[in-house]
């Protein structure tokens, strides 16, 4: 059974910063590209940045230069540091896992960042 387990969202302050990690089981890690995707209610899932399995990132327009996605192959785990936060980021954020030879596509159940004086 593939698990995509996120953590670390919470309310911050505008300005502030806070660490997402998604923790993955069931899959063969390391060959997938994983993903931060954020969705605000009314409007579609965007976008935040991908990480392929060599290393190589993605990020939105809006993201880059504050918000840095890594991944941890040997803990089955990505991350999203953000920072420079501001109310606009405030989104339900998701994990993903893609592997598109496979054909493969899995999501996690998503954690809420908040940001509010």
């Amino acid at each position: 059974q593939v698990q995509l387990v996120e953590s670390g969202g919470g309310l911050v302050q505008p300005g502030g910063s806070l660490r997402l990690s998604c923790a993955a089981s069931g899959i063969d890690f390391i060959v997938y590209t994983m993903g931060w995707y954020r969705q605000v209610p009314g409007r579609q899932r965007e976008l935040v940045a991908t990480i392929s399995r060599g290393g190589t990132t993605n990020y939105a327009d809006s993201m880059k230069g504050r918000f840095t996605i890594s991944r941890d192959n040997a803990r089955n785990t990505v991350y999203l540091a953000m920072n420079s936060l501001n109310p606009e980021d405030t989104a339900v954020y998701y994990c993903n896992a893609a592997h598109a030879w496979l054909m493969k596509e899995y999501w996690g159940q998503g954690t809420q960042v908040t940001v509010s004086p």
